[in-house]
C-alpha cells in the first residue's frame, strides 16, 4: 500500500459473531444474499462452517483511520475442498506428488455457493481501490504467516479478477450458465421466446409433474417453520 496514503488497521476474526452485523453489510450491500451477514452467520451457528466440517473462519477486517469498519472479506482456513465447486484436486495431487503439502490453504469464497459476486466487500463511500487492496494485501501476509500453501479467491467479479493480477494471484476462468428474467410478466411470456417445440416439451413436462401431485409453495423468512 502507498505509505502517503491513509493508515488502515487490518485484523483477522475467527468468529463473525465478533464483527457488528451492520458495520458487515455495510460492506457487503444489498445486491447479494450469500454475502450477508445473516447468511455467513447462519452457516457458522449452524455448525455447517466450523472446525469439524474443515472450515476455519479468518475473516479480514479493515479499519479506516477514524475507526469506521471499512472494508472485509469471508475468508476460511480450509483441510480439504469440498463445497467450494472448483475442482483442483489435480493441482492438489501435483503439489503433494512434488513433495509439498496443498492443505491446510486460504479460501476467500462464499461457502457451498458457486455464485459470482463481490468478495472483497468495501463500503461504497470509501477508496474502492484502497482498501481491495488492503483486503488482499492481508490475506496474502496471513498465507506467509500461517504456512499455508496457497490464497484462493473464488466466484469473484470480473473487476476483482483483472486486479488480483496486480498480486501475483494466478487467474483462472471458467463458464456460467445464467437465467435472466427480460421482463417477462408470466411464464408464457418466457415460454413466448422459445421454438414452438421447446414450448411443446416444457408444457410437457409441467403437465406430467402436475399429473403426480406435485405442488409448490412459496415460503419466505418467518414463514419457514421447518
Amino acid at each position: 500500500m502507498d505509505e502517503s496514503g491513509p493508515i488502515i488497521e487490518v485484523r483477522i476474526q475467527e468468529r463473525i459473531a465478533d464483527i457488528p452485523k451492520a458495520d458487515w453489510d455495510a460492506c457487503a450491500g444489498q445486491d447479494n444474499p450469500f454475502t450477508s451477514y445473516d447468511f455467513l452467520s447462519a452457516l457458522e451457528e449452524s455448525g455447517s462452517v466450523d472446525v469439524a466440517e474443515g472450515w476455519l473462519p479468518r475473516h479480514v477486517v479493515a479499519h479506516a483511520p477514524d475507526g469506521v469498519l471499512a472494508a472485509v472479506a469471508p475468508l476460511y482456513l480450509k483441510g480439504h475442498s469440498q463445497g467450494e465447486y472448483v475442482f483442483d484436486h489435480g493441482w492438489a495431487q501435483a503439489w503433494e506428488r512434488a513433495g509439498g503439502d496443498y492443505y491446510p490453504k486460504l479460501v476467500c469464497a462464499t461457502p457451498f455457493t458457486p455464485a459470482t459476486g463481490r468478495r472483497l466487500l468495501v463500503r461504497p463511500e470509501v477508496d474502492q481501490e484502497q482498501y481491495e487492496a488492503a483486503l488482499i494485501s492481508a490475506m496474502l501476509q496471513l498465507v506467509d504467516n500461517s504456512g499455508v500453501s496457497s490464497l484462493h479467491i473464488n466466484f469473484l467479479t470480473k473487476g476483482e479478477w483483472d486486479r488480483t493480477a496486480e498480486y501475483g494471484l494466478i487467474q483462472r476462468t471458467g463458464q456460467q450458465y445464467h437465467w435472466e428474467n427480460k421482463g417477462y410478466q408470466a411464464f408464457d411470456d418466457f415460454l413466448a421466446q422459445l421454438s414452438s417445440r421447446k414450448r411443446k416439451n416444457i408444457r410437457k413436462e409441467r403437465e406430467a409433474v402436475a399429473a403426480q401431485g406435485v405442488k409448490m409453495h412459496i415460503l419466505t423468512g418467518d414463514d419457514l417453520k421447518e
